[in-house]
């Protein structure tokens, strides 16, 4: 694993098909007449799945890395059997992200988004002297913080201040991850507008989000997980999407496995959902429309407040672009679907009894869409149903654990003034 090699791919233009080289941190094509998402084309068309000790990267054919880091985990897939038989499900696929020893799964942060941290930071240049900046609701940040703190790379988080409950660790982490926040009242999408503020400084620069293609190839890994363990692509995904980033990925890995040639040529129906009431991916889909509909901010925060699953409260998802989810739920046949509060509550209960973990909420939206769809007939009960479990274990994980949180190294009023923001950040890293 030490002698590891880059792997080699190339960039495309999802609007234009223009390929061309990644020449370090690309987000997007600089030629473009409109924006697009850019996708990885790889040297290997067919996957060669390495051993369970590569972590991750035993999935490195498929993703834009430079090096292995240390302590990844790759998601885990098995076959259900008591939440099927519930169900009615014959063929109910589990890909499982989080911490849950007895099917294998190690991720100690309990969320995919360790998936997504590990390969960002893996793409990162050996000479990059810049702070990396990432916006979350939550999960993400815990991931990255781990990552970076463990690789000791320069992490600048943004965090809403109502969700810092969620960078809780099991140790005190390495003093090159710093923290701000969005005073309380604000949203993800408030830690969106601080992180953009605070790249105004030459010292930092942007994750990027849905438009790195190491974030949205390493989310690829729980379908890639899902088609190398059954052997095929499944009929049907479902997952809870605050972004859809989740989503476009497995569209992504659909038409890498079907290049393969070894896992069959179906197209899986990507079957996505969000939380009632924050529901504008799919207020604009029910209306047929690639733009997304007009939010009011303050009714936007009082939704998000009022949902359980606070990662699902993007009010900026990659929805229209080209590329986007948009694109991928009619590439796909797909849909979206809603549940309350009430609905993911109830299916996290069942997914404990029936499977032995706990999950997370968004999780927790997702298998509540799964039983509508099953009592409403629009599953077939014989076809190959992928249910991703997008975290969870977290429960598991932290009994008789005495638990570390990150607290802001600074809290933001909602507009704050961006020299301010700038100044501020930099001393935070000026003083190490």
């Amino acid at each position: 694993m030490d002698n590891f090699t880059p792997t080699r791919y190339t960039l495309t233009n999802v609007a234009t098909g223009r390929e061309f080289e990644d020449r370090g941190w690309m987000l997007d094509d600089p030629e473009s007449p409109e924006p697009s998402l850019i996708r990885t084309r790889y040297a290997s068309k067919q996957i060669h799945v390495r051993s369970e000790d590569h972590g991750i990267y035993r999935f490195c054919d498929w993703l834009p890395v430079r090096r292995m880091l240390k302590g990844s985990h790759a998601p885990v897939t098995y076959k259900s059997k008591r939440l099927a038989e519930h169900l009615g499900l014959k063929n109910l696929y589990i890909t499982f992200s989080g911490y849950f020893p007895e099917v294998g799964a190690r991720m100690t942060t309990c969320s995919f988004k360790e998936t997504e941290a590990y390969n960002v930071c893996a793409r990162r240049a050996d000479d990059e002297k810049r702070v990396l900046v990432v916006a979350s609701a939550g999960n993400t940040a815990r991931a990255f913080a781990k990552v970076c703190s463990d690789n000791r790379i320069p992490l600048l988080l943004s965090v809403p201040e109502d969700n810092i409950n969620a960078l809780w660790f099991e140790a005190p982490l390495d003093p090159c991850v710093k923290l701000i926040a969005p005073q309380t009242g604000g949203d993800y999408f408030d830690a969106i507008h601080l992180s953009n503020l605070a790249l105004g400084s030459p010292l930092f620069y942007a994750e990027g989000g849905a438009k790195n293609v190491a974030r949205r190839d390493g989310m690829a890994t729980t379908v890639l997980s899902a088609a190398t363990t059954i052997g095929e692509i499944p009929d049907y995904y479902f997952q809870a999407v605050g972004s859809g980033t989740g989503a476009i990925a497995a569209w992504e890995a659909n038409m890498r496995l079907i290049e393969d040639g070894r896992f069959g040529n179906k197209v899986m129906k990507l079957m996505v959902s969000q939380n009632i009431p924050f529901t504008p991916m799919y207020d604009a889909w029910r209306a047929d429309s690639r733009e997304m509909l007009p939010y009011d901010a303050d009714q936007a925060r009082a939704d998000a407040e009022a949902i359980d699953a606070k990662v699902l409260s993007n009010r900026k998802p990659p929805y229209s672009v080209r590329g986007g989810l948009y694109d991928a739920l009619k590439a796909t046949d797909g849909d979206i679907l809603v549940a309350t509060n009430e609905e993911a509550r109830a299916a996290r209960r069942l997914f404990e009894e029936m499977e032995g973990v706990d999950i997370y909420s968004a999780a927790g939206v997702a298998l509540a869409t799964l039983i509508q769809a099953v009592k409403a007939g629009t599953v077939d009960p014989d076809k190959i149903v992928m249910l991703n479990i997008t975290g969870g274990g977290e429960h598991y994980f932290q009994r008789d654990k005495q638990l570390w949180y990150l607290k802001p190294h600074q809290v933001f009023p909602l507009d704050p003034e961006p020299d301010y923001v700038v100044r501020t950040v930099e001393k935070l890293f000026a003083r190490g």
